[in-house]
């Protein structure tokens, strides 16, 4: 079976694994930093952070529900009955609930963002923890199973930046 997909599908998938982990890392930073400004809300009772937690937490909801598309179009294009199309369900689905976890949290920090419920950043806090479960599952469909890994990935592979016929290695300008 061959190591990786993007030799295996067209080129643009290469992309979207591209476009997604570049999402993916604002939306799981944003909602695990959000955490940080809760508890620093609990230690201090300044609500100025809890409003900071909730704004990071709306971005950190729209920068996941776009991770997802991306996620679901790269998952389409895993071979069935493989351990990576299993692990990518378990990783996407284990993200939605992520995302649905923080939806919940938002919902109830809205009407005073200032003054959170207990349960919300509880809520957070599970979330977060998912989080971590789901970021090592997409690890383990990167780092072990090559998903989404250029086929000329190498210590020594010339920058993404280089155009093909650039023999100089340099970054290409358009």
């Amino acid at each position: 079976m061959p190591k990786n997909t993007c030799s295996n599908v067209q080129h643009s998938k290469c992309n979207f694994q591209r476009g997604r982990l570049n999402v993916e890392r604002w939306d799981f930073g944003l909602l695990a930093t959000s955490l940080i400004f809760d508890i620093v809300y609990l230690a201090t009772n300044n609500g100025r952070w809890a409003d900071i937690a909730y704004w990071m937490i709306v971005v950190g909801i729209i920068s996941g529900l776009i991770a997802a598309v991306f996620g679901f179009i790269d998952w389409l294009n895993i071979p069935a009955r493989t351990r990576a199309k299993n692990i990518g369900a378990l990783h996407g689905i284990g993200n939605v609930i992520v995302v649905g976890l923080f939806i919940c949290s938002c919902l109830l920090r809205h009407r005073l963002p200032e003054v959170p419920p207990h349960s919300a950043i509880v809520l957070s806090v599970l979330g977060v923890l998912l989080a971590l479960v789901t970021g090592w599952l997409g690890g383990e469909l990167v780092d072990r199973l090559g998903v989404g890994v250029h086929e000329g990935a190498n210590l020594n592979a010339p920058s993404s930046l280089k155009h093909p016929s650039d023999p100089s290695g340099g970054p290409r300008v358009v």
